[in-house]
């Protein structure tokens, strides 16, 4: 297949099904001029990925796109320039993202760590066999909405629940913590609400997400129409389920749109997200732009008019404590970045400066 066939863009393209549009075609024309072909990463794993490309699935090395900063470590999602032949083969370049899932990892060098990339919908599960954790919807909003994507919340295993005055109780309770999402509610096992889902994320790249046992492996399957992911039984105790998921995996979607699952998150840190907490809780700082003073804390401040809220019930104590300790989080994240970025910059400067001295004694020493 030639080149000039590969960036022509008819709807018949193979990559088409996997989001190739007029846009990565303008953006991969430098990539093609070198010979490279376009692909799309559909896993990562152990330095190497699976790139879906014009003439099929190959396995490329990601030697040459392997950074220190882990933001730009080459992830699922990514469009990547592979190279036409050869063993191995290698991925030389990838494009640049239009947006990035990313969370701060568990490790106390407070790096971020990206979960998918090019994502159009980020799909946030959340499973009704459980009791409902508004606070985690909060989190997983926030990096939602920081990371580009319009956010989508499903709320599974709706069959689960008999009552539906409690069932439109808890849609409720999801909505007003979502302010502007889409609250969706399905059963993988009856099939409801699947339609609207597969309508509503038929047009781009969706990133599922959830902790385990929220469903999403069965809803992937579901969507997907076949059984491509592994699916285990959730403990009855606590209704959380093992990891049956453990790598991000993106495949097409029979009606449309491209899914991507990920491994079920234990932990789902901010990661410099003060724009996404503030989408979250648009009422409270909508509010705060009422306030006397317009660096109010919103504790015991003459004229606050979030306090006022909280007095008059429009605005839940919950709702403010959840977002003062978002806004806390992030700033601490945020904090702990800049600090390591001043100790890699000192940690260079002393390098630098232990090499001039060198460069300088060997210099005196030849003088001498």
């Amino acid at each position: 297949m030639s080149l000039s066939s590969l960036l022509a863009f008819p709807s018949a393209h193979p990559l088409v099904p996997y989001g190739w549009d007029e846009g990565w075609e303008a953006a991969f024309a430098p990539y093609a001029e070198r010979g490279l072909v376009p692909g799309r990463v559909v896993r990562v794993d152990r330095g190497q990925c699976d790139v879906v490309t014009p003439d099929g699935l190959v396995r490329a090395d990601t030697e040459f796109v392997t950074p220190r900063d882990p933001l730009r470590v080459i992830c699922t999602g990514d469009w990547a320039a592979v190279d036409p032949g050869g063993d191995p083969r290698f991925v030389r370049e990838y494009l640049p993202r239009r947006t990035a899932f990313v969370r701060s990892t568990a490790s106390t060098r407070s790096e971020g760590q990206v979960l998918a990339a090019n994502v159009d919908h980020a799909v946030i599960a959340i499973s009704l066999a459980v009791e409902l954790d508004l606070g985690r919807v909060e989190r997983f909003l926030a990096l939602g909405w920081e990371s580009g994507a319009l956010p989508v919340i499903v709320l599974t295993k709706a069959d689960l629940v008999d009552d539906p005055a409690v069932l439109d109780h808890l849609v409720e309770d999801v909505r007003i913590t979502a302010p502007g999402v889409q609250v969706l509610t399905v059963s993988s096992a009856t099939g409801e609400g699947i339609d609207v889902l597969s309508a509503v994320l038929s047009g781009g790249t969706s990133v599922l997400l959830g902790i385990s046992g929220a469903g999403k492996s069965t809803l992937a399957n579901t969507l997907l129409g076949e059984e491509v992911m592994d699916v285990r039984s959730t403990r009855d105790a606590d209704g959380k389920g093992r990891h049956t998921t453990t790598t991000r995996n993106l495949l097409a979607m029979p009606g449309g749109g491209v899914l991507i699952d990920t491994p079920g998150l234990r932990g789902v840190g901010l990661w410099d997200a003060e724009t996404g907490v503030g989408q979250v809780f648009s009422e409270i700082e909508g509010l705060a732009e009422e306030c006397r003073f317009h660096d109010c804390a919103h504790l015991a401040e003459p004229g606050c008019a979030v306090l006022a809220a909280i007095e008059d019930g429009s605005l839940s104590v919950r709702r403010l404590e959840s977002y003062r300790k978002l806004l806390r989080e992030n700033q601490r994240i945020v904090s702990k970045t800049d600090a390591r970025l001043r100790g890699e910059i000192r940690r260079d400067w002393k390098r630098k400066g232990a090499e001039g001295r060198a460069a300088m004694e060997a210099k005196r020493g030849r003088i001498r």
